[in-house]
């Protein structure tokens, strides 16, 4: 996929390099037919259609039941495979960091962490609408998913940095806007 935004040339190479990869990933995404989302800081900057600060990864969400399929699509690429648990698995391209977070659905039907189950997503966690960046189009989970997720790790006592602090701003003003 190109990026056909005459403003790309302007970014760092890192944004650059990022949503190169992103792009890629797209593709072979689209190879295998499986949808996948944005999470994190990205998700984020696609939420508002702008670059808010620079990333040190990119953050994804994909279904469990397709993981070995798409680590072996993703090797194939090119991707150093870096397992991390059941629910994660990462990947390095040209210095790119790449982390999937894999997702189930319960007996009930409720989306949760792959391997677990107390870990209850929104039922509206995945929407299907593309959101654009740089002539990128892809799917971003919820930003009320996304703000429960940043809330959730307080609650587990894990510290926020300042990002996470700037990002639940950022979450707040976007689940605002869309009330309006």
């Amino acid at each position: 996929m190109k990026m056909d935004n005459k403003n790309f040339a302007t970014l760092n190479e890192q944004s650059k390099s990022q949503l190169l990869v992103l792009s890629e990933i797209k593709e072979i995404f689209t190879t295998l037919q499986e949808p996948f989302w944005m999470r994190g800081g990205w998700a984020i900057d696609f939420l508002l259609g702008r670059i808010t600060r620079r990333h040190n990864d990119i953050d994804l969400v994909a279904w469990a039941y397709r993981r070995k399929e798409i680590e072996r699509a993703l090797v194939e690429a090119g991707y150093e495979l870096k397992p991390v648990s059941e629910l994660q698995t990462d990947f390095c391209k040209n210095g790119i960091d790449v982390q999937f977070c894999f997702l189930n659905r319960n007996d009930d039907g409720q989306i949760i962490g792959n391997g677990i189950p107390d870990w209850i997503w929104r039922e509206d966690a995945l929407p299907t609408q593309l959101f654009e960046l740089y002539g990128l189009s892809v799917c971003v989970m919820s930003p009320h998913q996304l703000l429960e997720e940043k809330e959730v790790y307080e609650q587990i006592g894990r510290t926020p940095r300042v990002k996470d602090v700037e990002s639940k701003k950022l979450l707040r003003k976007i689940i605002d806007d869309l009330v309006k």
